[in-house]
């Protein structure tokens, strides 16, 4: 450090030698003083700090660039704060005069700084010979800089950065203004530390308002769930075809695995899915869900993903994305497959990264989501057809559930029927209790295109239309009879005799092979047993294959 201070004190001191006449301020100089001082105590941010000393200070001191250095939180780098980042000066000189790099403080420049209170002026050619020069200083020699007039900027009696004032002559200040530097360093301290509380304060309001949107985004969420009044007990059924969907529901819920529900519309696809929700360790927080097919394509990544204020038009404030409202919790994402190709590109980023990035934003957001995908088409053959992306595709199908349609779920018709009917009788005050045997006839032998769906909505209809306690008819839509001309290559065309087995086959098995008595397969076909035993002896239907 001694041969630090040898170097800088021949041309720290030849800076001390003037004219001591000079020490008289006139009246415009104290007037500019005044004036600076007047503005620095209202500033609040950057900007108005960097006009002021650009507009002001340059009025009383010959310099041509200025940097305002921040010590870091390490105590051993400092970083540049403030500095000219006009578009001009940077595409003039192809880079910034400064950039977010951290430069040591071991240097002999900050020693010699943070040791005084007082400016320092430091000849920029002469402390480049040092054995160990700042690289930052070479910059400023390049554009011309010989001079270099260092303050230390203070709060509570800790040096916690420097202000440097950059000339291009030799001598630029004279002495007699060192008090006046010193003054106005302490008060451009004053400014950094508002400007630094300032920013902290706007940060933790920003912080605050966006954790207010979570919430209020997260009690929408929940105002809708208590209105629906989700509850488990309506995934009904204990066929063969339900119980395998159970099983691989308890399979996957503890884990954090994709799972992909594949399956008809209106087969419950968003009951399945908040099953496995509510079974995993993810429980406590809401599931967020989007309706891929709902959103117009100009909005899907603003809905995914967030916007900040001004990104598109009519982007008034910023808001939080799904995906941060699901942070730690569950995102389904319905009709998967009806994605734009360009949004499933950064779907798929935000699924392997765990990341995001708003519109319009620059900064990169940390997720933890669990993701549910569902879909009525296939995917694989989207694949094939290039309207879906294979490695999305790949990354979905981690855990496939596919839920059967309810014309393969038989057997669970009769216990839905009677549970859609209680549901509407009640919100309706009915006093209904049961379906006529013909009515239940009819429900099991529909195709039910539309599902569970299609059979909530038809019961809720017949408990309106219904005037007794027991609903007699139901109102099924018509489908058209398929016959030879318009039938598909493949389709078989069964006869009346043929109908009428299937159906009793499929009734005995419902009933799990009772034909007598209450609850049995006479009861629900509307004829004496006899008569049912005479058709089981006709079409030769073994009693061992309709127990399951």
């Amino acid at each position: 450090m001694e041969n630090v201070q040898n170097l800088e004190k021949p041309h720290t001191q030849s800076n001390r030698l003037k004219n001591e006449s000079e020490s008289i301020f006139s009246l415009q100089e104290i007037a500019v003083l005044l004036s600076l001082s007047n503005a620095i105590a209202t500033i609040r941010n950057k900007t108005d700090l960097f006009h002021v000393i650009e507009e002001k200070l340059k009025k009383l001191f010959c310099f041509e660039h200025f940097v305002i250095c921040l010590i870091n939180e390490d105590k051993k780098t400092h970083s540049p704060f403030l500095y000219n980042q006009t578009e001009s000066f940077i595409k003039n000189r192809g880079i910034a005069p400064a950039s977010t790099k951290k430069y040591g403080l071991d240097d002999g420049l900050c020693h010699i700084m943070m040791s005084t209170d007082i400016p320092v002026v430091f000849n920029v050619e002469e402390v480049l010979k040092w054995p160990s020069p700042p690289i930052w200083l070479e910059f400023w020699f390049h554009l011309g800089i010989r001079e270099m007039i260092g303050l230390p900027i203070w709060d509570r009696a800790e040096c916690v950065g420097f202000f440097y004032l950059y000339t291009k002559e030799i001598n630029a200040v004279s002495n007699a203004y060192y008090n006046l530097l010193h003054s106005i360093s302490l008060q451009i301290s004053v400014a950094v530390s508002n400007i630094k509380a300032n920013e902290k304060i706007e940060a933790q309001l920003q912080e605050i308002k966006h954790y207010k949107q979570l919430l209020e985004e997260e009690k929408s969420y929940l105002q809708e769930e208590v209105e629906k009044n989700y509850s488990h007990t309506e995934i009904i059924g204990q066929g063969p075809g339900i119980k395998n969907v159970f099983h691989l529901i308890e399979q996957v819920a503890d884990s954090d695995s994709t799972v992909l529900l594949q399956g008809e519309t209106g087969t419950g696809k968003e009951l399945i899915a908040r099953a496995i929700h509510v079974n995993s360790p993810r429980k406590d927080k809401l599931m967020i869900k989007v309706n891929c097919a709902a959103l117009p394509a100009n909005l899907v990544e603003s809905e995914l993903f967030g916007h900040e204020k001004g990104s598109f038009t009519g982007a008034t404030d910023r808001r939080a994305g799904k995906f941060e409202l699901a942070h730690n919790s569950t995102l389904f994402l319905d009709e998967i497959g009806e994605l734009p190709l360009d949004i499933q590109v950064k779907l798929l980023r935000a699924i392997q990264e765990k990341e995001i990035e708003r519109v319009g934003g620059k900064s990169v957001i940390k997720t933890n989501v669990r993701i549910i995908a569902a879909t009525n088409r296939n995917l694989a053959k989207e694949v094939e057809n290039g309207k879906f992306r294979s490695d999305l595709f790949y990354r979905l199908n981690v855990f496939p559930i596919t839920i059967p349609p309810l014309r393969e779920r038989k057997e669970d018709i009769v216990e839905m029927s009677i549970y859609f009917m209680n549901k509407f009788a009640k919100k309706t005050g009915k006093e209904i209790k049961t379906l006529s045997r013909s009515v239940f006839n009819s429900l099991i032998t529909y195709p039910w295109p539309g599902n569970v769906r299609e059979l909530e909505h038809l019961m809720e209809r017949s408990v309106l239309l219904s005037k007794g306690n027991m609903i007699k008819e139901i109102h099924l839509p018509k489908i058209e009879n398929l016959s030879i001309e318009n039938a598909k290559p493949g389709t078989t065309i069964k006869t009346i005799f043929d109908n009428e087995r299937d159906h009793i086959f499929h009734i005995l098995q419902l009933c799990k092979g009772k034909i007598s008595g209450k609850g049995g397969a006479a009861e629900l076909l509307g004829v004496p047993a006899t008569t049912l035993n005479s058709k089981i002896k006709k079409f030769k239907i073994k009693r061992k294959h309709t127990i399951s």
